[in-house]
């Protein structure tokens, strides 16, 4: 599997770890700090009428003329449920929070919302929690995130890198219109972008211009009432996650519809219990494996993953994965 061009200019970010991305850098010849090379837009404008953008799309040029679903996304599994949050493991995916996985280069997140207390359906009880309410108590026990800083905290993020299109991925527990009232509190719902279904996705500059640069899903089904947030197994489609090991580990649908371009590669290993697995990470999350992995979906489903999911983010280096996928403009024969 090689480039077909490295015709892409990189945006000055943070430095990142993975072997693969030094090779690309080499490749690059950028000779000192974070020095962008040059791009040849010929081929680029002779396949697409558009004015190439002077500015990147989450971090690449190349990207802004691409739709939503044909670019790779990093992606953190249960995003604000790390040690630095004060949830600890077992309840745990990450050991540091949203500052560091965005100064990293994430920008897909997977979130949990329930309220701190069961009973208590109130918008000022919305918590980020990782678990689920059928044992009788709410999951923020082992830890919560208040909702609406945290949310706001990515608002402020994303209006300090507007170039930069988000995903939010919402495994809801609460009552809709209490989700919502927590989008508005944190400035975020004039920022969601609206898709009709089966309809072609835009381009990220599309979304850009348009400043509608937040794409929103669930897993509550579809609601009529809220068209702002879309049903994650109507408008999109998963692999399996958590397997034992990463030979397990396929393209395969496991839920969703597999017709629908937008689809998770979802990237972690259980261990006891059934339980994310801290002491792997190293492995599920190695750049050349995500790679070869994300390679087979493109190979079996006709189209490179949209996100790669992940646990215990700080090991391995997916945002460096991603960056080589979307790097590739179709595979090599």
């Amino acid at each position: 599997m090689t480039n077909r061009r490295l015709d892409v200019v990189i945006r000055c970010v943070p430095t990142m770890r993975g072997g693969l991305f030094a090779v690309f850098l080499t490749l690059l010849l950028l000779c000192s700090g974070c020095v962008a090379p040059s791009v040849d837009t010929s081929s680029m404008q002779e396949d697409d009428d558009s004015e190439l953008p002077s500015e990147a799309c989450n971090g690449l040029v190349v990207l802004c003329l691409r739709t939503y679903d044909n670019v790779t996304f990093p992606e953190t599994h249960n995003a604000f449920s790390t040690h630095q949050d004060g949830i600890y493991y077992p309840a745990s995916n990450h050991q540091t929070g949203l500052d560091a996985q965005w100064a990293a280069g994430m920008r897909a997140f997977m979130i949990d919302t329930h309220y701190e207390t069961l009973g208590d359906e109130r918008v000022e009880s919305v918590r980020l929690c990782h678990g689920d309410d059928d044992r009788g108590f709410s999951p923020c026990i082992y830890g919560n995130v208040d909702s609406v800083s945290w949310l706001s905290n990515l608002q402020s993020k994303m209006n300090e890198n507007p170039r930069d299109v988000v995903t939010l991925l919402v495994e809801n527990y609460v009552q809709p219109d209490h989700l919502l009232a927590v989008f508005e509190q944190a400035n975020l719902r004039e920022k969601m972008y609206l898709h009709t279904l089966n309809t072609p996705w835009p381009t990220l500059q599309e979304m850009i211009e348009q400043e509608t640069n937040l794409v929103v899903f669930w897993e509550q089904g579809g609601d009529s009432s809220h068209p702002w947030v879309h049903d994650f197994l109507t408008y999109s489609w998963t692999t399996n996650y958590a397997e034992e090991n990463t030979e397990d580990m396929n393209c395969d649908l496991l839920r969703g519809d597999v017709e629908q371009e937008v689809y998770h590669m979802n990237n972690w290993l259980r261990g006891p219990l059934g339980l994310s697995d801290p002491t792997r990470g190293d492995e599920a999350n190695d750049v050349d494996f995500l790679v070869q992995r994300a390679t087979e979906c493109w190979q079996q489903h006709g189209k490179r993953p949209t996100f790669i999911a992940v646990d215990w983010w700080e090991d391995g280096d997916v945002v460096a994965a991603a960056l080589a996928i979307n790097q590739l403009e179709q595979l090599s024969d």
